[in-house]
């Protein structure tokens, strides 16, 4: 834990906040279906252990991952709270992790055919083994494609030994509520989990709960809207901002008309100017695209980045606060009730999923709502 005093910015995550975010996405269900969460990349950047705790707490018994070395911690972590959940690993079974999946519990998505037949052969050996059949419906990237499943549809006993708890996919759009996808890949979906003769599925990531409960099913995947990114594009709902990140002004000065700020020297005050320089940069995660184009709030007065971002420092223009209210060692918000994650993605030139997964180690982080 760095130390408040001595650290450049203070990351506050709120995890009663997170919590009601989760309440209200599983809100959105019926009482047959069950509210997973994703909590890969480091539960999005705020802190596997804190979030992934908070969650179960909240009834939450089925996690999602992508690596083997995350749900190793996480059943882990789990186990040091006594709390007891499903593991899902997303990115499949890579050739002698095998014992892995037995020695930590942890349940694989199958994404191909060899790995179906891999899972089977370690199954016959070991005892029965349960699984998620992934099935591509127009992602291109993870699960069955057409001829695969062509092929699993004609000679089902490549799955032998294997409990297939769910058939699950992925939305491609649904961050579009008008998109043709949505409907499209439900179709197909319901084509194939039909034709396999699979009943439970797993379709709707946290977009897709807001789609409607015909693309709920049994078990839904929610990620980015549980750590407070808007899931669908031109829509507020209650999903509600978890994180603030506040930077510590190291220093100010005035710089007369046509005076440069940062490398390449690419802003010149247009005036007189009054400048405050805080202890963040991209080596925090701080995107150097808001060079010129970002904000920062002191109070409710919003102020400009300008010049380039550089790896510990950013320059904000405050000529427009009294001298006062900008000193060394104050705070200057950088994501919060001001300036959301999606809005300082959106002048990054990014997603918010992209900001919090790049949530630097440099910061001191301040958890409310800990168990």
């Amino acid at each position: 834990m760095i130390d408040t005093n001595r650290a450049g910015a203070i990351l506050t995550v709120d995890l009663n906040t997170l919590a009601k975010n989760y309440a209200f996405l599983k809100g959105q269900l019926s009482g047959g279906t069950i509210c997973a969460a994703v909590v890969k990349s480091d539960a999005y950047g705020l802190g596997l252990e804190p979030v992934a705790i908070r969650l179960a707490d909240e009834g939450c018994n089925s996690f999602f991952v992508a690596l083997m070395e995350e749900a190793i911690s996480l059943r882990t972590i789990l186990k040091q709270h006594n709390k007891e959940a499903e593991i899902y690993l997303l990115n499949g079974v890579v050739e002698g992790s095998e014992s892995d999946f037995d020695h930590f519990d942890i349940t694989p998505v199958l994404n191909s055919l060899p790995e179906i037949e891999r899972w089977s052969s370690h199954a016959k050996k070991s005892g029965n083994r349960k699984g998620i059949l992934n099935i591509d419906t127009g992602m291109s990237r993870l699960g069955l494609d057409t001829r695969e499943l062509d092929t699993f549809a004609e000679k089902p006993e490549l799955a032998d030994g294997i409990e297939i708890t769910y058939v699950m996919s992925h939305l491609a759009c649904a961050d579009d509520r008008t998109s043709a996808m949505n409907p499209g890949q439900r179709s197909l979906f319901d084509e194939y989990r039909i034709r396999l003769g699979l009943k439970k599925a797993s379709f709707a990531n946290s977009a897709g709960i807001l789609l409607g409960p015909e693309y709920h099913y049994n078990l839904v995947r929610p990620g980015a809207a549980i750590y407070g990114i808007q899931p669908i594009t031109n829509e507020i709902n209650k999903i509600l901002q978890v994180i603030n990140l506040k930077g510590k002004i190291l220093q100010t000065r005035t710089v007369d008309t046509g005076g440069t700020v940062g490398y390449g020297a690419t802003y010149q005050a247009p005036r007189t100017s009054r400048l405050a320089t805080a202890a963040v940069g991209y080596g925090d995660g701080y995107f150097r695209t808001l060079g010129n184009r970002g904000f920062g709030y002191i109070g409710t007065t919003r102020v400009p980045v300008v010049g380039r971002v550089s790896m510990d420092l950013i320059t904000f223009d405050v000529t427009d606060l009294p001298e006062h209210e900008v000193v060394p060692g104050t705070m200057i918000e950088l994501i919060g009730p001001h300036y959301s994650v999606d809005k300082l993605a959106e002048d990054a030139g990014t997603i918010g999923y992209e900001i919090l997964t790049g949530l630097g180690a440099r910061y001191s982080r301040n958890y409310i709502g800990s168990p």
